[in-house]
């Protein structure tokens, strides 16, 4: 068969079903199992490149492999699937679609760009990545969720306060600014936002 498949690239595999089946939830109006879906995405995406480094004999081909592999599953998780959880939330206006086809777009632009300077990088050290540039997209594994813990509070706000949300984490992909690579204290404070979001969705949902 082509392609890899050592232990290097299961997470990224399963963090890429993850994606799937939350577009599946979404297409079928399950807005808040697709929005679990993309927190296990998150959750993948996590640790998928501190597994791949245990791996001390990967090859160059498994090395671009991985980068390209990451990329392609984030476009999925984090690039489509979000706006398709606020398409089953209904806002599915005319302004809405120009939005999240922005969206979509600058999260193409932005991973296209990373995978690009990735290989320069790596063919000049082998230094772990210390910043990123720009608002790295698996961020939304993180901001959606809040977002819509909060779709019922909003009321009648929500499509408004939705669509500038939206726009602005679109704006903040492709915008050049440099952010510190969370460190592994940082990683844990962020599954628990992610269980405190889950938490707080199983709460309004039953209580709504």
């Amino acid at each position: 068969m082509i392609g890899f498949y050592s232990y290097t690239v299961i997470l990224t595999y399963v963090g890429f079903v993850c994606g799937s089946v939350g577009l599946y939830f979404a297409a079928h109006g399950s807005t808040n199992s697709a929005i679990v879906m993309l927190l296990l995405a998150g959750l993948c995406d996590m640790f998928d490149g501190k597994v791949a480094k245990t791996k001390k004999d990967r090859t160059p081909q498994e090395c671009r492999f991985g980068i390209q592999i990451d990329s392609l599953s984030d476009m999925v998780c984090f690039g489509l699937l979000p706006p398709m959880i606020a398409f089953s939330a209904a806002l599915r206006s005319p302004v809405h679609i120009a939005i999240f086809s922005c969206y979509s777009l600058a999260a193409l632009i932005r991973l296209a760009y990373f995978n690009v300077t990735e290989e320069e990088r790596q063919q000049v050290t082998t230094e772990r990545r210390k910043l990123y540039e720009g608002l790295p997209v698996t961020s939304t594994a993180l901001i959606i969720p809040l977002l819509f813990c909060f779709r019922k509070d909003l009321g009648a706000a929500f499509p408004y306060v939705g669509a500038a949300v939206y726009a602005l984490i679109a704006l903040a992909f492709i915008t050049k600014f440099h952010l510190r690579k969370p460190q592994m204290r940082a990683m844990l404070i962020f599954i628990l936002m992610g269980l405190a979001e889950l938490i707080l969705l199983i709460f309004k949902h039953r209580h709504g």
